[in-house]
């Protein structure tokens, strides 16, 4: 690490829902900035307008607020290397643009798409560079008068990087190594556009890493065929000393078979794909969310967290601070990382888990809102303890132990048959005459008087247990018997007792 302060930046573009690669690329930027001391940019490109979503931007910071991942400065959040929004810096890069223009680095090209379409069909593997330019329509080949007129009269242009050809670039990458490419496989790549008079992603981001003192780009896999053109950029402007250290992120990939994940996988395979639910104001389409799937925020950032990277022990669950402490981009796989969406699941049941039954029971409330059922907290509090082990989503509570606010109305017909002998219905009266006699009706007094009845009647015990079951949940399963009825209160299990009976016969 140089002496440098760390300062890093996330820059997404606002044209739609942000990707949980996205999300993840985000997250490796605020546990190295946070671990260093260092400062979280966040950045908006916006330089192609075309692409433009209303509410992205939104959606975006949004998503953010819910995984706790917080900025330091950017777009919505101030500081003072502003502005933070690429659309309101176009005076900026003009200058720059004008810079390269003046050095020789770059040069004006007027050729028009149909005139490149022809070239490309004309000449195989056609690219714009040191081998073709010079037969182009461009400020190197036509005289400075001409170019001069042509702007004049309003002509469309753009600026094109002049790339020297035959020249090995090195990009030094934090996770994979030293990088070496040869420049005359580079396109003379277009820096400017007069049309919108914007920069293009290439050149804005160049001249907003180095004047917002970016001093590491970490970000995704697929940039990394741009790294030797931002090396080259860099030294035109003569920025070589404050060039940030580049890191390219593994891919996150199908959880079943090669390529990159989509949110087609997503849809095919019945998981999220991004952080919260996403509403496209272009085709109307919903997109399931992370948030709305009832994950918890701390368990997806976990998730996240390890695919990808490790901590270089078997530990598995850690809280935003230990992975603060533990992130170390040396240990990012270079390989990438299938999408294990299962294991997120797994990730939320340990999470709920470890969450106070207060906590769980808050967040089942509104649950139990929509299903009509208003019951008291402390009965809710109980019965998330009773049953939380048993989900990995909050939601999935209510089909795991609505029985406990909801009387059935009906028996299992697989369970009856098996469970409800021809004894059934006079031991479970027997029973439920006995309950009700009961002035304790605490868990142990209950066990210990049933378990005496039992023994002393010589009854079958899991006969007994299993027609008391059915009686109380309408099905075999749920946990402890003598829970549910403590839970229920002597009124209501004795009320479902006689009315199994009635029914069952």
């Amino acid at each position: 690490m140089s002496e440098r302060k760390v300062r890093v930046r996330f820059a997404p573009s606002p044209t739609g829902a942000l990707h949980i690669g996205g999300v993840r690329t985000a997250l490796y930027n605020y546990l190295f900035a946070r671990q260093h001391g260092g400062a979280l940019v966040f950045r908006i490109e916006d330089t192609d307008s075309h692409r433009f979503v209303p509410g992205a931007e939104e959606y975006i910071i949004e998503s953010f607020k819910w995984l706790g991942i917080k900025f330091d400065e950017g777009v919505s959040f101030g500081g003072n290397y502003g502005p933070y929004r690429q659309s309101e810096r176009r005076d900026i890069y003009k200058k720059y643009v004008q810079v390269l223009l003046d050095n020789g680095k770059a040069y004006i090209a007027f050729d028009t798409p149909e005139e490149l379409e022809a070239k490309r069909k004309e000449v195989p593997n056609f690219q714009y560079d040191a081998s073709t330019r010079m037969s182009m329509r461009n400020s190197l080949t036509m005289p400075k008068e001409e170019v001069d007129k042509l702007i004049a009269e309003g002509k469309q242009y753009v600026v094109r990087f002049k790339i020297e050809p035959n020249e090995d670039v090195h990009v030094h990458d934090i996770i994979r190594g030293e990088v070496v490419i040869n420049s005359s496989i580079l396109d003379d790549k277009v820096l400017y556009k007069s049309a919108d008079e914007l920069p293009t992603y290439h050149l804005a981001n160049i001249v907003d890493d180095h004047l917002m003192e970016i001093s590491h780009v970490i970000r995704g896999e697929e940039w990394l065929p741009s790294a030797p053109l931002h090396v080259l950029l860099y030294r035109a402007f003569g920025w070589e000393d404050t060039m940030p250290e580049f890191a390219h992120l593994p891919l996150l990939l199908k959880p079943d078979g090669n390529g990159k994940l989509s949110k087609r996988d997503g849809d095919r395979l019945g998981f999220p794909v991004f952080p919260l639910e996403w509403h496209d104001p272009k085709t109307g389409e919903v997109s399931s969310g992370y948030r709305e799937s009832g994950y918890l925020p701390e368990a997806v950032i976990n998730f996240l967290a390890l695919l990808g990277w490790n901590p270089g022990n078997d530990q598995e669950i850690m809280s935003m601070d230990e992975l603060i402490k533990l992130f170390d981009l040396h240990r990012c796989s270079k390989a990438g990382a299938k999408f294990d969406y299962e294991k997120g699941k797994w990730f939320n049941h340990e999470y709920i888990l470890m969450k106070s039954d207060e906590e769980i029971a808050q967040l089942f409330m509104p649950i139990l809102k929509e299903h009509g059922i208003d019951a008291p907290m402390d009965k809710v509090v109980t019965v998330v303890g009773l049953m939380k082990g048993r989900v990995s989503f909050i939601k999935e509570l209510w089909d795991t132990c609505k029985f406990f606010f909801v009387a059935p109305t009906e028996y299992d017909e697989k369970t009856v048959k098996k469970r409800w002998k021809e004894d059934s219905a006079a031991r479970m009266t027997e029973l439920a005459d006995l309950l009700e006699s009961l002035d304790d009706f605490s868990l142990a007094h209950q066990e210990e008087v049933v378990m005496k009845w039992i023994e002393d009647k010589g009854y079958h015990m899991g006969n007994i247990m299993n027609a008391f079951r059915l009686t109380l949940v309408g099905e075999g399963k749920g946990p402890h018997m003598f829970d549910i009825s403590a839970v229920l209160g002597k009124e209501e299990t004795v009320a479902r007792m006689r009315r199994a009976v009635e029914v069952l016969k």
